[in-house]
């Protein structure tokens, strides 16, 4: 045992205690600017991401075009193995600006869509787009589902894609529980932040998150980075890129 340790253990508790606490809070503080090196393969940038959410996740935010590990993740797994190859015709759902601007430039035919915001390019609901079936060849639904009636909107975005369409969608999962966890009686946003992790989600998805996309007609395959990837990206661990395929 190391002079250090057995000099620390003859302190009071009390006292250890409050220097613990201390002591973490100033390393959580340092650590807001990024701790590790990392490359986001949205933008190129190389370096250090900051710390963002509630609660702060470190190492979360490019630096430069402020790519979370979700858009870092898709990026990644689209160029690698094509999931927008052929797209022509796609809805961008609550559009980052990052893949907003990265998408806009792919397609002839690309539109950023939302309910409520001004700044795009067509307003609907989700759960019901007033679109023609068999109409675009792709759409894209980050971290959406979850806020919704989610078997409305993937009957409906099952409606307006043409066969062969994909629907790519990510979502808060923990696939350790076999199913998805939500309440209708939920219904304060301080309940929903304590049960639901954000004040506007109604769920938490579990591994039947597949079988809710399945259930219209869809083909699922997906996409996961590698330990190494998710060190070297800062991808959060775990984390698929779900790609539902119009039969």
């Amino acid at each position: 045992m190391s002079l250090i340790t057995r000099t620390r253990q003859r302190i009071p508790y009390g006292i250890r205690r409050l220097f613990r606490r201390r002591w973490h809070a100033v390393q959580m503080f340092t650590r807001l600017s990024g701790v590790h090196p990392r490359t986001c393969p949205v933008c190129g940038y190389t370096g250090k991401f900051r710390a963002f959410g509630l609660p702060l996740v470190l190492d979360s935010i490019c630096a430069r075009c402020d790519s979370l590990e979700r858009h870092r993740l898709f990026a990644l797994m689209d160029e690698r193995h094509g999931i927008l190859q052929g797209v022509r015709s796609m809805m961008h759902f609550a559009p980052e600006n990052i893949l907003r601007q990265k998408f806009s430039q792919r397609m002839p035919d690309y539109r950023a869509v939302d309910l409520f915001r001004a700044d795009v390019d067509f307003q609907c609901d989700i759960e019901d787009t007033k679109l023609p079936a068999n109409s675009l060849d792709a759409v894209f639904a980050s971290h959406i589902l979850e806020h919704v009636d989610d078997r409305k909107a993937i009957a409906e975005l099952h409606r307006i894609l043409k066969p062969g369409g994909k629907l790519i969608a990510m979502v808060p999962i923990i696939e350790a529980r076999d199913q998805t966890y939500e309440n209708p009686e939920i219904t304060s946003e301080a309940a929903r932040d304590l049960h639901f992790g954000q004040y506007d989600h109604v769920r938490y998805y579990g591994r039947d998150f597949v079988q809710r996309l399945e259930a219209p007609g869809f083909a699922i395959t997906t996409y996961m980075g590698t330990p190494e990837e998710c060190v070297r990206y800062g991808l959060q661990r775990g984390e698929k890129v779900f790609v539902a395929t119009k039969r």
